[in-house]
C-alpha cells in the first residue's frame, strides 16, 4: 500500500485518481472478494502454500498456452476493474483527521475509517491472489511430470502493511518484512493427478450414499446407528481405491489381505451389528444392509466383479420388500430409504462395470496418469514372424484377386481349334477322375460258419452262472448239478451230444453243426443261433424256441410243451416232432415261405403251404 505521504496530495485535498472510486469498487467486487477469500482457505486447509513462504505474482508458466491464459485472466481482472470503475462517480476530499467521502452530497460522516478499512482489505486480497499457485502439469503416457512455475523475487514496496485503524487515530504504519532470499530459487509445486476411479468414487459417496445416510440419521435408533458404520467402510473403500491408483498390484496374497483387512473388518462389524439387533423394530432394515453390504468386496473378485455387485443387491432386495410391506401406509421416509439403497449399490455396480470391468485397476508403478489412454502394444518384429507365415501361399493367391481390371490380362483367347465342340478328335481324352477306395479302417467281424475247422482247444468249464461247452467234437457230455439261473452255452461243437439234468433259465447253440441237446426243463428259451442240421429234445416243458439263422433242425417236443411258441428268422428245414398217445411222432414242418396281401388296414401275411 502506498504511504501516507504519496496517498494524500498537498493542499488540493484530492487523492490519486488509483484511489478514486475504492468504496463503490468493493461494493460491486464482492464476489470476486469471496471467491479469492474460499481460494485461500482451501490452499491453507490442504497445505499446498509455496514452501519457503514465498509471495508475490507469479512469472507466466514455462509453455506458450499457459502464459497466454494467464495474461488472459489479467486482462480480464484489470478491464472489469476500469469498467467498474468509469461507470461510478465519487468525489474524496483528505483532510489532517483522514479521508472523507462525499456521496454526492455535503455530509461528512465517519466514512473515512471505513473507507480505510476497505483499501486495507483489497491489499490483503491482492497479496492472497498473489500467492495462489499457477502449476502446470505435462503428462505423457509414461510419466506425469510437474512443470515448476518460476518464481521470482517480489518487488520490494514503500506501501506498509497497515491494520485497521481505530476511530479517531491516525493510521498506523508497520514495515513489510523484507522478502525471503530462498524465494528466488524456482520450487516445483506437487500436483498429485486424481485418478478417473477415485473420481467416480467420489461422486457415488456424494451422490446415493450420502442420501442414504441423510435418511438414516431421519429414521433414527438402530438405522441411524447402523448408517455410521456403512459410512465408514465407503470411506474405507475410496481409502483403498486411492492406494490401488498410485501403487502396483501387491505382490503376495499377504499383502493383498492386509490391504483389505480394514474394509473386510468394517464389513464383518456391520453384520454382527445386526446378529446383536434381532429384537429391534428395524431389523428388516438392518438386515437389508447386512445381506447387501458384501457387494464392497468386488475389490477382491475377478474377472466379474459387476454381476457380483448385483447379486449382492439382489440378496438384499427380499428384506428391503419387507420393509415397503411394513411401512407403505406409515411413513414414506422408510420407502425413501429403501430406494437410496437399492440406487446406491445400482450406482456402484455402474461404476465398477465403467472403471474395474475384470477387476480392481491398480497402478503399474508409482502414480498413474489420469485422463490419458494407456499406449498402445508394440507392433510385432519381422524378424519374430515364422518363415512359413511370410512365404504363405495365401498371400500370393490374395494379392492375385486383388489385382482390379488387371487380373484379366493373363487370360488366353481360346481359339476355334481349342473348342471340344468343333474338334472331336479332342473329346478322346482320358478316363474321368475316380477317388480310390479306401479300406475301413475298423475290420468288420467275421462270423465262422458251422463247416469251418476247429483248431482250438475244447472247453467244458462253469463259469460263475454260466456253462461253457466249446470246440467239442465227437463228445458225449452231461451237465449236472445245475440251478434255476444258469446258463448253458455251446459253441462251435461238431457231432457232440449235451444232455442237461436239471432245469435251468436258458439253453443257446451258437455255430454248432450236427449236435443235438437233451434237457430236462427250462425257464426261459432255447435258442439256435447259425447253425447246421442240429437236434433238441425237451423232457419236461420249454415256454420258448428260437430260431435264427439255421439249416436244419428238429424238435422232438413232450406232452407238457405243446404250448411251446417258435420264433424263426432266416432259417430252413425247420421241423417239429409232437408225441402221439401211443409213444410215436407226429412230424409237422415250420413254413418256410409266406404270402402278403395288402388291405385297407395294412398289410396281411399268411404262410405258404408246401405241395409236395
Amino acid at each position: 500500500m502506498p504511504s501516507e505521504g504519496k496517498r494524500r496530495k498537498s493542499g488540493s485535498g484530492i487523492v490519486p485518481e488509483a484511489y478514486k472510486n475504492l468504496l463503490h469498487l468493493w461494493q460491486n467486487l464482492g464476489p470476486l472478494s469471496d471467491w479469492i477469500t474460499q481460494q485461500h482457505d482451501l490452499l491453507e486447509k490442504n497445505g499446498e502454500h509455496v514452501r519457503g513462504g514465498c509471495s508475490g505474482m507469479q512469472e507466466p508458466p514455462a509453455t506458450p498456452v499457459a502464459r497466454d491464459e494467464l495474461a488472459l485472466r489479467r486482462h480480464r481482472f484489470f478491464s472489469e476493474l476500469l469498467q467498474v470503475a468509469q461507470n461510478t462517480e465519487h468525489r474524496v476530499r483528505f483532510d489532517p483527521l483522514g479521508p472523507r467521502v462525499h456521496t454526492g452530497c455535503s455530509e461528512i460522516g465517519d466514512r473515512e475509517e471505513y473507507l480505510e478499512q476497505l483499501v486495507n482489505r483489497l491489499e490483503n486480497v491482492t497479496r492472497r491472489l498473489e500467492k495462489v499457485p499457477v502449476p502446470l502439469s505435462v503428462q505423457t503416457q509414461e510419466t506425469s511430470v510437474q512443470v515448476p512455475s518460476p518464481k521470482s523475487t517480489p518487488a520490494k514496496s514503500n506501501s506498509p502493511t497497515e491494520d485497521p485503524p481505530t476511530q479517531g487515530s491516525p493510521t498506523k504504519e508497520s514495515p513489510r518484512s523484507s522478502p525471503d532470499p530462498v524465494c528466488s530459487i524456482e520450487q516445483i509445486i506437487p500436483q498429485q493427478p486424481i485418478s478417473m476411479s477415485v473420481i467416480g468414487y467420489e461422486d457415488l459417496l456424494a451422490g446415493p450414499v450420502k442420501e442414504y445416510l441423510a435418511l438414516s440419521q431421519k429414521i433414527g435408533g438402530d438405522v441411524a446407528a447402523h448408517s455410521n458404520l456403512v459410512e465408514k467402510a465407503f470411506h474405507f473403500q475410496l481409502q483403498f481405491i486411492h492406494t490401488a491408483a498410485s501403487r502396483a498390484a501387491p505382490a503376495s496374497q499377504s499383502e493383498h489381505m492386509a490391504l483389505l483387512q480394514p474394509m473386510s473388518a468394517q464389513i464383518q462389524q456391520i453384520q454382527e451389528f445386526r446378529e446383536k439387533n434381532r429384537g429391534s423394530p428395524f431389523f428388516n432394515h438392518l438386515s437389508a444392509i447386512s445381506e447387501s453390504i458384501p457387494a464392497l468386496g468386488w475389490v477382491a473378485v475377478t474377472p466379474t466383479p459387476a454381476p457380483y455387485v448385483k447379486e449382492m443387491n439382489d440378496a438384499g432386495q427380499f428384506y428391503t420388500n419387507r420393509v415397503l410391506k411394513d411401512w407403505k401406509e406409515k411413513d414414506k421416509i422408510h420407502i425413501d430409504w429403501c430406494k437410496a439403497w437399492v440406487q446406491t449399490l445400482t450406482d456402484l455396480q455402474q461404476y465398477v462395470r465403467q472403471h474395474h470391468t475384470t477387476g480392481l485397476v491398480w497402478g503399474k508403478t508409482g502414480t498413474a496418469p489420469a485422463g490419458i489412454p494407456p499406449p498402445p502394444p508394440p507392433s510385432m518384429p519381422i524378424g519374430d514372424i515364422p518363415l512359413p507365415m511370410v512365404n504363405d501361399d495365401r498371400s500370393a493367391l490374395f494379392a492375385q484377386i486383388n489385382q482390379g481390371e488387371d487380373i484379366t490380362k493373363n487370360l488366353k483367347k481360346v481359339t476355334s481349334e481349342m473348342q471340344t465342340h468343333k474338334n472331336p478328335s479332342l473329346r478322346s481324352g482320358p478316363a474321368p477322375f475316380k477317388a480310390p477306395i479306401i479300406a475301413s479302417v475298423t475290420p468288420m467281424k467275421t462270423v465262422l460258419s458251422a463247416n469251418a475247422p476247429i483248431d482250438k482247444p475244447s472247453v467244458f468249464t462253469r463259469d460263475g452262472k454260466k456253462w461253457l461247452v466249446e470246440y467239442q467234437k465227437g463228445e458225449n457230455l452231461v451237465v449236472d448239478n445245475v440251478e434255476m439261473n444258469n446258463v448253458v452255452y455251446m459253441f462251435r461243437c461238431q457231432d457232440s451230444t449235451l444232455t442237461v439234468k436239471g432245469k435251468v433259465n436258458s439253453v443257446v447253440m451258437d455255430s454248432c453243426r450236427k449236435s443235438s441237446v437233451v434237457f430236462d426243463s427250462l425257464v426261459s428259451s432255447i435258442e439256435f443261433v447259425n447253425c447246421q442240421s442240429v437236434q433238441m429234445q425237451v423232457l419236461g416243458k420249454v415256454p420258448t424256441i428260437s430260431i435264427d439263422k439255421t439249416d436244419g433242425c428238429q424238435m422232438y417236443l413232450s406232452a407238457e410243451s405243446l404250448n411251446v411258441e417258435l420264433i424263426t428268422s432266416k432259417s430252413s428245414e425247420m421241423n417239429v416232432m409232437v408225441p402221439k398217445t401211443n409213444g410215436d411222432y407226429a412230424e409237422y414242418p415250420v413254413p418256410e415261405q409266406f404270402k402278403t396281401t395288402i388291405s385297407q388296414n395294412g398289410l396281411n401275411t399268411t404262410a405258404v403251404d408246401s405241395l409236395g
